[in-house]
């Protein structure tokens, strides 16, 4: 299923979004003093999947490749796309052409230069179809991207070539008003063509069988291990600018494994749970996070016919209370949904609102147990239904089975209503989902960048990631506006996504439940970590530990 996007069940969820988190630093110059020991070391609760940028769909794999490698863009503090390996960029043909000039400094761990060509490869073997990639459809925006990863074409079709060594022109079919940043995600990163050649299908597979061009390298990783470290790369190009000397990875799939080594300071951080999280709200170590991970109740209309019905939708919706759901069950930070598109997605462009605010639709989330039972009474009517007794899937960890015992009761209280939990193991639950083997499922997503079309695109009619059987013509054409006319109109497409974000909640596409808090005991001595609320989580290029 994870064609698209970084697709979460809420067990997934926890897993894979542990946050950062610190001032960023200034340089050797900077406010602060520098420990004398520049080694952080840092916890896990899931392993590393591959070190192949091409391959990675996970959040673990992708946070290392972004501090392993470097692409033509970094993000800062605020999320901006910043030149890394571009020096400068030009825009051409209203928006569809890049030429990027690049670095002549940029090396390779191995000590081979960085250069147009590395791009190209990469571009081009992320689409080939033998290459199994998963998260391909991110590239699709470039010039016969889809046609090449379906096999019609051959990659040398692909819009992006070099001209010489250091510059690169990419070529679009359309202006996307969020490229710069896509482009500083590590799917778009370079590979060296001669390492990939060398090791074929164990290129990724071990820290030996890799190089980077980033901050840090990948070293005693064996492709299974729980352990691995991030080692400085003295072949980086700033690297006079990289504090760290290593950060040393501890894979604990227990949040109390890791928070008794946080405590026997044989750590710098640990993930907290719910009741953790209550212990420690006063610790100065303390630090919450609030990324776009986010959890929502979808219905399959395909399976059942009465789930096509608006006001059986809304229905179902009104009789969940949100705020019991995170105060008393999570206990963790999150918070109530107000819509489908998490807070932290992006600001309108004139006004500086934040979409979740302005595309509010408040009776799509609020909670009104008489209005739920109004809205099923008409729902029964009009599909000459008398109950509804239906199946909820979700994974096998206790805070979904918690989350899902909630949505059970919750809705038991509607007439007629009753409701089976089937809890299976994590990946067995996502090939249902995208199989469409469902009833009711809970589903979770982690944006890949800061932009609502991350969200809102998944409720398309004829997208693969549409796994509720949902159609709207109005919603439809919105998005095709806001995503194929209006790229280099940010306030008109803006106001597209606003007024197609109400159309899915006014017909309640899905039922948004919350946005997903993380938090963490982090050491006030580790700073300068940028945090990234709505993708690679976290950036450690310019962390450092500071004085005791």
């Amino acid at each position: 299923m994870i064609q698209h996007k970084l697709y979460l069940s809420f067990a997934a969820l926890c897993l894979l979004t542990l946050a950062g988190c610190g001032q960023q630093a200034s340089g050797h110059n900077g406010h602060g003093k520098y420990a004398a020991n520049q080694t952080l070391n840092w916890t896990e609760i899931q392993e590393l999947s591959t070190s192949d940028l091409s391959k990675v769909t996970d959040t673990v794999s992708f946070t290392m490749l972004q501090n392993t490698q470097e692409g033509l863009y970094r993000l800062d503090a605020k999320g901006r796309p910043q030149p890394a390996i571009a020096t400068h960029t030009r825009l051409s043909n209203g928006g569809k052409t890049y030429t990027f000039d690049l670095r002549h400094n940029a090396r390779w761990s191995n000590g081979d230069p960085v250069t147009a060509q590395d791009f190209v490869y990469s571009w081009r073997r992320t689409l080939t179809p033998k290459t199994a990639a998963q998260m391909q459809s991110y590239l699709f925006p470039v010039v016969n991207a889809k046609a090449i990863n379906a096999g019609k074409l051959p990659a040398s079709a692909l819009g992006i070539h070099a001209q010489g060594k250091y510059r690169l022109v990419v070529n679009l079919t359309k202006p996307v008003a969020y490229w710069k940043t896509l482009l500083a995600w590590p799917l778009f990163y370079p590979e060296n063509a001669k390492v990939v050649a060398k090791y074929g299908s164990r290129y990724g597979t071990s820290s030996a069988r890799v190089v980077s061009d980033g901050p840090y390298q990948l070293t005693k990783w064996n492709g299974t291990g729980k352990t691995w470290t991030l080692a400085k790369n003295p072949h980086y190009w700033n690297h006079t600018n990289v504090h760290l000397t290593a950060i040393n990875y501890q894979v604990n799939e227990s949040t109390t494994t890791s928070y008794n080594l946080f405590t026997a300071k044989k750590a710098d951080e640990t993930l907290l749970s719910g009741q953790q999280v209550k212990n420690n709200l006063n610790n100065p170590n303390f630090v919450k996070r609030l990324p776009t991970g986010t959890q929502r109740l979808d219905l399959n209309q395909k399976k059942v016919a009465a789930l096509r019905n608006v006001k059986i939708r809304q229905a179902l919706s009104a009789a969940i209370n949100r705020q019991q759901l995170v105060k008393n069950v999570l206990q963790d930070g999150s918070v109530a949904s107000s819509g489908l598109v998490p807070v932290g997605m992006g600001k309108n462009p004139k006004t500086g609102e934040d979409f979740s605010r302005e595309a509010v639709v408040q009776s799509a989330t609020a909670y009104d147990l008489a209005r739920a039972k109004a809205l099923l009474k008409q729902g029964y009517q009009a599909t000459h239904t008398h109950q509804l007794h239906l199946t909820l899937s979700v994974g096998d960890v206790d805070a979904t089975k918690q989350t899902a015992e909630f949505l059970q009761s919750s809705l038991e209280k509607l007439p007629g209503v009753k409701i089976a939990v089937k809890a299976v193991p994590y990946v067995q639950l996502i090939n249902q989902q995208s199989a469409g083997n469902y009833q009711l499922t809970l589903s979770g997503a982690q944006s890949v960048m800061a932009d609502p079309n991350e969200f809102l695109d998944n409720y398309l009619t004829h997208t693969s990631d549409n796994i509720t059987g949902f159609t709207n013509a109005q919603f439809d054409r919105l998005m095709d506006q806001a995503d194929n006319q209006d790229g280099n109109q940010p306030a008109v497409r803006w106001q597209k996504l606003v007024a197609a974000e109400k159309v899915l909640m006014t017909q309640q596409a899905t039922i948004p439940l919350f946005q997903q808090a993380k938090s963490q005991l982090l050491r006030t001595t580790v700073k300068g970590i940028i945090y990234n609320p709505a993708g690679v989580p976290f950036d450690f290029t310019h962390a450092y530990m500071g004085q005791a």
